[in-house]
């Protein structure tokens, strides 16, 4: 790929999806980013370099088609696709509804994967290109309150992880983004919250609660510097499969691993024990 690229970016009203359609324009590259409104296209093409806003939702898949083809060929070939549009449900898992899961899958993961599979092509056509999911750190460890926003950040780095290996010889890198707690909206208009009704929980989920919500904008995480960060990896010849962003984020996975590998070597002798006899006496 040349140093001047097409970026595609979904979510770039707000939050980390605008700093890196920024930071790109500000590098010199095109960059088309998604947005929910007429007002927040307007907005998007009004910043400085080469803005191309594109109004789409992503549970729409056919519009997602759309999208791709259309910049595809008024504008070239997409060189990066950066799935960034998503939100969180803060809300107890005994509490949330099937309505709530539903809601929150179709747009943090079908929604993701939609935008890929139709990028996914012309990629491979060309035997180049970058795919950037932009995740969680909740999608490697969890917190109380988030099941259905942890098991939809779960389900996209294991489809990712999966398809970075199905794609290596088409020349065509896949990097998950896993962002910790940064100062964008995620815990303000981003967040869906469920409505409580069991006062067992109280005691747990209320000061969480409580913190995610005045916690909101006095995180530690730069979106700006995220953005530069992502930069990087666009520009390495190889990118990490996954890339954390943020000093908390490296804590709670680094803790969150050890706790895994803890439980594991604890039981290992009980997983052992699941084999046949034979595979186990020439193992």
């Amino acid at each position: 790929m040349s140093d001047t690229k097409t970026f595609l970016i979904t979510g770039v009203s707000t939050g980390l999806g605008r700093a890196l359609a920024r930071a790109a324009l500000a590098a010199d590259h095109r960059v088309v980013g998604t947005v929910r409104t007429a007002a927040d296209a307007r907005a998007f093409e009004a910043l400085a370099g080469d803005a191309h806003a594109r109004i789409l939702d992503v549970t729409d898949h056919d519009a997602v088609g759309r999208v791709v083809a259309g910049t595809e060929h008024d504008l070239g070939p997409v060189d990066v696709v950066v799935a960034n549009a998503g939100y969180g449900h803060d809300g107890l898992f005994e509490e949330s509804s099937m309505d709530d899961l539903r809601r929150q899958f179709e747009v943090n993961v079908y929604g993701t994967v939609a935008v890929i599979k139709a990028v996914l092509p012309y990629m491979r056509e060309r035997r180049s290109g970058r795919i950037i999911a932009v995740t969680s750190m909740g999608g490697l460890i969890t917190m109380p309150g988030l099941s259905f926003y942890h098991g939809s950040k779960f389900a996209v780095e294991g489809i990712l992880e999966t398809l970075g290996k199905e794609v290596a010889d088409f020349g065509i890198h896949v990097t998950a983004v896993e962002p910790g707690s940064f100062r964008t909206d995620w815990s303000g208009r981003s967040m869906v919250r469920a409505p409580r009704s069991i006062a067992d929980y109280d005691e747990l989920f209320e000061p969480l609660r409580a913190r995610r919500v005045h916690g909101s904008g006095q995180q530690p995480g730069d979106p700006d510097k995220a953005a530069a960060a992502v930069l990087r990896i666009v520009a390495a010849d190889r990118p990490p499969t996954r890339l954390l962003l943020g000093t908390d984020a490296l804590r709670l996975v680094r803790a969150g691993r050890d706790a895994f590998e803890r439980d594991m070597l604890a039981w290992a002798e009980l997983s052992a024990s699941t084999d046949f006899d034979d595979v186990s006496r020439s193992a």
